[in-house]
């Protein structure tokens, strides 16, 4: 393939990679990940209610990594409360002296901390990773890269680790919110008397991002390829191919 398409199908790859990388960083820290129904189970066994008469137990909220905000309704009208990262001084320091983190400071007890700081973790690894991609696109597409790291390999190999870590995102945060009910345990938090069930639970805008990036990532691999560059594993085999046809020819 002649240089200039080369260049063109590099940059166009490192565009897409930074773009990715913005994205992934606005989408940390806004509420957009997750939009659920909630529904008050005490108020509506205690009226019996059905039909039209549960809009008035439906409440809603959203949330993302660090902070959201939704309504509660229990048939006495709308109860709006919001949850944040954002604490006070006082509680930020003694979380501090205690070595905890303050992630929903809130809701620390209630949440799976585990789940939640590793979907933290990675997101933090995908956005650095993606970044050096970025980088390692532009300058194959303009300098003199090395064959290992600086070149197609490395490209190939940042595109996988970035790519498994946008999947790895997306498994644990649906894991924490599907398998650990974390809207219901959001709900529910130091609620007293009334219990809150989910109704319906949607992803929004923030982790349709991570899809994206995820995505992204495989299709840089293919524009790799495209530039003309063998995949790695392919490469290896073809050379053994011709090695075992030469043995055959003597």
């Amino acid at each position: 393939m002649p240089n200039q398409q080369k260049k063109i199908i590099f940059c166009l790859a490192g565009v897409l990679s930074f773009v990715c990388a913005l994205g992934v960083v606005t989408a940390l820290g806004t509420p957009l990940w997750i939009k659920a129904t909630i529904l008050c189970k005490t108020g509506a066994l205690l009226v019996n209610a059905s039909g039209q008469e549960l809009d008035k137990f439906m409440g809603e909220m959203q949330y993302g990594l660090f902070h959201g905000e939704g309504v509660r309704q229990c048939g006495l009208g709308a109860r709006p409360f919001r949850f944040s990262s954002r604490a006070s001084q006082k509680r930020r320091e003694l979380y501090h002296e205690k070595g905890q983190t303050a992630v929903f400071p809130d809701l620390l007890k209630a949440i799976p901390v585990s789940i939640h700081v590793n979907v933290i973790l990675f997101s933090t690894i995908l956005v650095v990773l993606t970044m050096v991609g970025a980088a390692f696109f532009m300058y194959n597409a303009f300098g003199k890269p090395f064959e290992t790291l600086h070149g197609p390999l490395g490209l190939y190999l940042l595109s996988f680790i970035s790519g498994s870590c946008g999947c790895l995102i997306m498994i644990l945060f649906a894991s924490e919110v599907k398998i650990h009910h974390l809207s219901e345990k959001i709900a529910n938090y130091k609620e007293g008397i009334y219990a809150y069930k989910t109704q319906n639970e949607k992803y929004t805008t923030s982790f349709w991002v991570i899809f994206i990036c995820f995505f992204v990532h495989f299709l840089n691999g293919l524009l790799i390829r495209l530039a003309g560059f063998q995949f790695p594993f392919s490469k290896s085999k073809d050379t053994e191919t011709t090695n075992v046809a030469a043995d055959l020819m003597y």
